[in-house]
């Protein structure tokens, strides 16, 4: 989906800042790192434009003009697989989409609230489902679950921490380390995910500060210690369970 297109004149800084940052990040990759053949001494350091645009599965003219800082209405799937071509880390990622955002800057807008609802018939699919099945808003509210997911979350729905929410649960209640084998793993997991959120909606608010806080978290001692780790593309998560030595349960 493209970045919002800019509503005032775009700034030569911006545009100059992306352009070096995208040049000195090709710079680094050497062909072989990215995984193509190397023929003879090379006059600079790295990858060649053509290089990083057959990686990114874009023009070589379309990532000249990207380099040139010329990115208005670049889309977030163009600035992802530049990520991967130039196999950017998190923070850079998170440079190189902020960046995008410096040249197509936009008003902020009013967030819209999140559900705290679910309609009837959802929670009527729900119940039909024999599985444990829940649903949780982005901020991990536990809006509804079905009579199975009830008893298997029972920990979160009953914490005094309410209302029943992951995040909470997870670092406020300290039933909760018995409660998720891998907590560690969770937790990180937690925090990359609101991380990833504000990220995408930089003006929702309680992302923001969910997310700072967790990360304030995450450099005290003895809580979530290591380096980042990304979220699992399925939202697994490993649960203890009265029924059995432990449940693994997916969250949507």
């Amino acid at each position: 989906m493209p970045l919002p297109r800019a509503t005032t004149n775009t700034t030569v800084n911006a545009a100059n800042d992306i352009a070096e940052f995208l040049a000195s990040r090709r710079a680094k990759i050497s062909p072989e790192r990215a995984g193509l053949p190397s023929y003879g001494q090379r006059r600079v350091p790295g990858l060649r434009r053509e290089e990083v645009a057959s990686l990114a599965g874009v023009s070589a003219d379309y990532y000249r003009r990207l380099e040139r800082g010329q990115v208005s209405g670049v889309s977030e799937l163009v600035l992802e697989a530049l990520g991967r071509a130039l196999q950017l880390d998190d923070a850079e990622r998170s440079h190189l989409f902020d960046l995008a955002r410096a040249v197509n800057p936009v008003a902020p807008r009013r967030a819209r609230p999140p559900k705290t609802r679910i309609r009837p018939v959802v929670q009527r699919l729900l119940d039909q489902i024999e599985a444990a099945a829940v649903i949780t808003s982005v901020h991990q509210d536990m809006l509804a679950a079905n009579g199975v997911g009830r008893a298997l979350y029972a920990p979160v729905f009953d914490s005094p921490e309410q209302p029943a929410n992951i995040v909470r649960f997870t670092f406020l209640d300290p039933t909760a380390r018995d409660f998720y084998p891998d907590w560690e793993r969770l937790a990180s997991d937690l925090v990359a995910t609101l991380r990833s959120h504000a990220g995408r909606n930089p003006y929702d608010a309680r992302s923001k500060t969910s997310s700072a806080s967790l990360d304030a978290q995450r450099r005290v001692p003895g809580t979530l210690g290591g380096a980042q780790r990304a979220v699992p593309p399925d939202g697994r998560q490993a649960v203890a369970s009265p029924e059995a030595s432990w449940s693994s349960a997916t969250r949507r």
